[in-house]
């Protein structure tokens, strides 16, 4: 898959000329689909969305989705695909031109296509217009409030859409209030004939890592809700504003609200970022380093051919980004994982073991233990010229990696070819704010995945502030972090990006534990600095 370009307001989009780039040409007319992403984020798509996804011709954003969405790593997006940002008020003649010729236009729009009812009136005007139409059920506003708040409904629960003069004793009202109208709801309680000491739950950015929930009251809300018009809420009113303790499933995370800081190589994302959002935080990426092609490309380009002629008895791979520059090459060459056919394969750190899965391939031989090269030089079989057919490995390798496992394997009588497969530049700055906030100490954690990643970010972006927690993967990383005269708080069990992310959640259940232990409001660690500079 290409990388998806930017998206083109529909206003601008010549459905002529985009028919035209999208070959072959179509004889029978495409269709719309309708797909709901809840809000936001791929882990909010389901399976039948993303397959839609996988097989649009032209990509469709409401106004309120985000573009990021599609640069998601869980998300395929096919060759050549036009991405389109519409308005308010979309030109449907446009989309219209572009079904009539044959091509498939996937709609994605936040929550649900009709519980929401946006897909609704574009829904009846495309099929109006003859538009074939179908829609892909998606995760409601509704829902995902009620179930991010932890509450549970019960008979009688109903949505509350307006004023209502027959609201009877036990049962339970939501309502969804969008950005700036939030002070609705209380003239709808003044009509209610509910009775002021009726218990209310406010639930402000609900189903986001942002949430906060409020008890009150029909008489407090009002206070409550004052000056709460920045951010969509849902207000629950009655029985059942009062949940069940354990059912507080959302805001209990261990790291729920942290602002992450995830230092890692420009453009890739995936495993570290999905378990911060498992455990509640709000992860925000800085690229450290870049990965550029290598300046001579013909080495490697010798050596995949050699991979693909069977010159080597074994390929080793020290990194996921290896692994990754080896598959790109293989893909551009129109072959797949069976160019491995034949060779024995090892594999150095969890990571690049999730990378060679994810193309179906389970690597021979894995150092137990510390995931290093020393640790797999020590593991690694002697040259048996009885045994092996091929005394030849293959290395791909950072063009600042160093050759000690090239010696190692020599002494074990094998011949080693290390080829540079990818170079690592330097990353330019974050943003003045993103430094701001790094330096004063507006980020609860970071979390170093490499010695590299603790000496760029440094490099270009100063040291995080003292409050800020330090989570490292592994001896390496954790010595750079020393070098740097950072204090390291958490340290990976395993060397995994999985790993480093569940050690940090553990180290953020302890101590909220700390806290409750000593009658303390639980506060994360950018808010006890807060608290520090208010005195």
């Amino acid at each position: 898959m290409s990388e998806q370009p930017s998206a083109v307001a529909l206003a601008d989009c010549d459905p002529a000329a985009l028919v035209a780039s999208r070959t072959p040409a179509r004889a029978t007319p495409g269709y719309v689909i309708f797909v709901g992403v809840g809000l936001g984020g791929p882990l909010r798509l389901t399976l039948a969305g993303l397959k839609a996804i996988e097989e649009a011709d032209v990509i469709v954003l409401n106004p309120d989705v985000d573009e990021a969405l599609l640069g998601e790593p869980e998300i395929a997006i096919p060759d050549g695909v036009i991405t389109l940002q519409t308005d308010d008020q979309p030109d449907l003649g446009k989309i219209t031109a572009l079904v009539q010729s044959g091509l498939s236009v996937v709609w994605l729009l936040t929550g649900d296509p009709l519980v929401d009812a946006e897909a609704a009136p574009y829904a009846s005007q495309l099929k109006a217009n003859g538009c074939q139409i179908d829609m892909v059920p998606g995760l409601s506003r509704l829902s995902l409030a009620i179930t991010s708040t932890g509450i549970t409904p019960g008979p009688g629960f109903r949505l509350w859409s307006g004023p209502s003069k027959d609201a009877a004793d036990g049962e339970s009202f939501v309502a969804l209030i969008p950005e700036r109208h939030v002070a609705e709801i209380v003239a709808r309680a003044e009509q209610s004939g509910l009775s002021a000491d009726t218990q209310v739950l406010v639930v402000s950015d609900y189903a986001t890592s942002a949430q906060v929930s409020t008890p009150t009251t029909l008489g407090g809300l009002a206070g409550v809700l004052d000056g709460a018009d920045e951010c969509p809420a849902a207000v629950i009113v009655g029985p059942a504003a009062t949940r069940d303790p354990s059912l507080n499933w959302f805001e209990s995370k261990p790291l729920f609200g942290w602002h992450v800081l995830v230092p890692r190589t420009k453009g890739v994302s995936g495993a570290m970022e999905r378990r911060l959002e498992h455990h509640g935080a709000i992860p925000m990426q800085i690229p450290t380093i870049s990965v550029e092609p290598p300046r001579n490309p013909q080495p490697m380009e010798r050596a995949i051919q050699g991979l693909v002629d069977g010159r080597y008895q074994w390929i080793i791979f020290n990194s996921a980004q290896a692994v990754r520059a080896v598959t790109e090459r293989l893909v551009g060459l129109g072959l797949d994982s069976r160019a491995f056919s034949g060779l024995r394969i090892a594999a150095v750190g969890a990571d690049t073991v999730t990378a060679l899965r994810g193309w179906g391939i389970t690597p021979d031989l894995v150092p137990d233990g510390e995931q290093r090269s020393e640790a797999l030089a020590a593991e690694f079989p002697i040259f048996d010229d009885l045994l092996d057919p091929i005394n030849r490995i293959l290395i791909p390798r950072a063009d600042i990696a160093v050759d000690s496992l090239v010696q190692s394997m020599n002494e074990l009588g094998w011949e080693v070819e290390d080829v540079v497969a990818y170079r690592t530049v330097r990353a330019s700055p974050p943003p003045a704010d993103i430094r701001e906030a790094i330096k004063s100490g507006r980020f609860d954690a970071v979390v170093f995945s490499s010695a590299s990643t603790v000496r760029n970010m440094v490099g270009i972006a100063g040291k995080p502030h003292a409050d800020t927690l330090i989570a490292a993967i592994g001896p390496a990383t954790v010595a750079a972090c020393e070098e740097a005269n950072l204090r390291v708080d958490v340290v990976a069990s395993q060397p995994s990006q999985v790993d480093l992310v569940d050690a940090l959640a553990t180290f953020a259940a302890k101590r909220a534990e700390g806290f409750t232990e000593r009658g303390e409001p639980v506060r994360r660690p950018s808010q006890r600095r807060q608290r520090r500079r208010s005195k």
